[in-house]
């Protein structure tokens, strides 16, 4: 969970002083938004707790994990289209508001690793549509890379707006 909270406050420092016009911004109708960025990390992680959290109620195992290098994640060279019920809506958002949410999603994820076994988080196992089965532990850190990836491309989108903050 370290990584994922560095990675966090790396994204809170980087966004926590733009306005809501800025984080609603886009250079093109396509593109997505800061807050839309934002709101997909929420999509993702409410995501990645609800698999962990049936999984850990359940005994079903999908086999041995990958050994999928979960860092590679963070590269933004090689584009990947978002899941359809993880792609952000077009609503106007605020700050305030996504980091409440990201915040919520956040403690919940906590919580889970903290009352789950280490035992549990490395044994247990679920499949994951893109990188085949992983462990608990691993899902938990594909969160933390997952925001690192999109932490470059709300840098990229800063960056094509000309947003110096």
């Amino acid at each position: 969970m370290e990584n994922n909270r560095k990675i966090r406050e790396e994204i809170w420092e980087s966004v926590g002083r733009l306005s809501d016009i800025q984080l609603n911004d886009k250079l093109f109708e396509e593109s997505w938004s800061i807050a839309q960025i934002l709101e997909h990390l929420f999509l993702m992680e409410e995501n990645a707790i609800h698999q962990i959290s049936a999984a850990l109620n359940s005994g079903t195992q999908f086999g041995k994990p990958s050994s999928f290098p979960l860092h590679l994640i963070a590269d933004r060279k090689k584009k990947v289209n978002a899941p359809k019920d993880l792609i952000p809506t077009n609503e106007y958002q605020t700050l305030a508001k996504l980091k409440e949410k990201l915040d919520a999603s956040r403690a919940a994820l906590e919580k889970l690793a903290q009352f789950s076994s280490e035992e549990e988080l490395n044994e247990k196992t679920l499949i994951h549509p893109r990188f085949g089965i992983l462990t608990l532990k691993q899902w938990i850190n594909l969160v933390g890379y997952h925001e690192e990836r999109h932490l470059g491309q709300i840098r990229e989108v800063k960056e094509a707006l000309k947003i110096n903050i």
